[in-house]
């Protein structure tokens, strides 16, 4: 039976992929500090169904507590979904967090997994941040990177360490660069779960800049099929993948398509750029169509309408 390890395990993407894992049959660990970025019950709520299955190990430890040489002794996968996320809150006092859940931690897995006997397959999570304004769109993984934040530079370094262990060191990595991923369980810091939580509460939304900023959104469960795929694959090793939604939308059109989800106007507060924003991105997904065979199944519509479902379900 397959082993996989997942760290961030409790988060948005990290619990969505224990959840596909176990419903596949293997066997898998799952790590999470359960720190106070947001709210930790979320987080073990987001896992409960997972804990109640006797194929699943729950560690709550910080990454780089672990003896990871042990840890991946009979390991054959490990999909690395932990992260200090958040654009906005990279700059400042607060970088050094970044540096070390993002960078640090990256490092200490690789380094154990250079002596890894089973392993066949280490799935980072990167980011479409890395990227920032880029010049083509939509953006091809040939673009050279131009982070505009610090929490893009540290996903891009964390990158980078994985193409230098495999290079050097044989480690069968592979990079999954997400565009905008949303759904249920969405972490309350990001743009739709703030979103809906206004709707909820009947307040006004803030938009930073003029609405027309576009994104390519992508819906959780299609994220999680390129995992898996980025997983098993075997022409995947060495290689990094935009993962994106299939479509490019501004704010102000994903503002109209939430109205019509939830019956409601909603207000808008409209509110200077923020630093370190991209303007517009959108992933070229042509080679994850070719390499994985990975192809976005849900439309932006249908996957607001779960998220608006989830978050009238469980919002607290």
């Amino acid at each position: 039976m397959e082993k996989c390890i997942v760290t961030g395990a409790g988060g948005f993407v990290g619990s969505h992929l224990v959840d596909a894992l176990l419903a596949q049959g293997k066997t898998v660990i799952g790590i999470d500090e359960f720190n106070d970025y947001y709210d930790p019950k979320q987080k073990r709520t987001n896992i409960s169904n997972a804990l109640a299955d006797s194929r699943f190990q729950l560690i709550e430890e910080n990454i780089l507590n672990l003896d990871w040489t042990t840890l991946l002794a009979d390991v054959d996968v490990v999909f690395h979904q932990a992260a200090q996320a958040g654009v906005r809150a990279s700059w400042g006092q607060t970088f050094s967090l970044y540096t070390e859940r993002n960078l640090n931690a990256t490092q200490v897995i690789l380094e154990a997994a250079k002596e890894a006997p089973q392993l066949t397959r280490l799935v980072y999570a990167s980011s479409s941040s890395i990227y920032g304004n880029a010049e083509q769109l939509p953006t091809p993984e040939s673009t050279c990177p131009q982070p505009v934040s610090p929490y893009g530079i540290t996903k891009l370094a964390a990158e980078q360490l994985c193409w230098q262990y495999h290079q050097c060191f044989g480690v069968p990595a592979t990079a999954l660069r997400y565009f905008t991923v949303y759904g249920p369980r969405q972490r309350p810091d990001m743009a739709f779960h703030k979103f809906f939580k206004a709707v909820l509460q009947g307040e006004a939304i803030s938009i930073y800049g003029d609405g027309l900023q576009t994104r390519d959104f992508t819906f959780i469960q299609d994220a999680i099929e390129a995992n898996l795929l980025a997983g098993s694959v075997a022409e995947a090793v060495g290689q990094v993948f935009n993962i994106g939604g299939g479509s490019r939308v501004s704010l102000t059109q994903v503002l109209e398509k939430m109205e019509a989800v939830t019956g409601k106007r909603i207000d808008r507060n409209y509110l200077p750029k923020a630093t370190g924003d991209a303007r517009d991105t959108a992933a070229d997904i042509s080679k994850a169509q070719k390499i994985l065979g990975y192809h976005p199944q849900v439309d932006l519509f249908t996957g607001l309408t779960q998220e608006w479902e989830w978050m009238q379900r469980n919002y607290y």
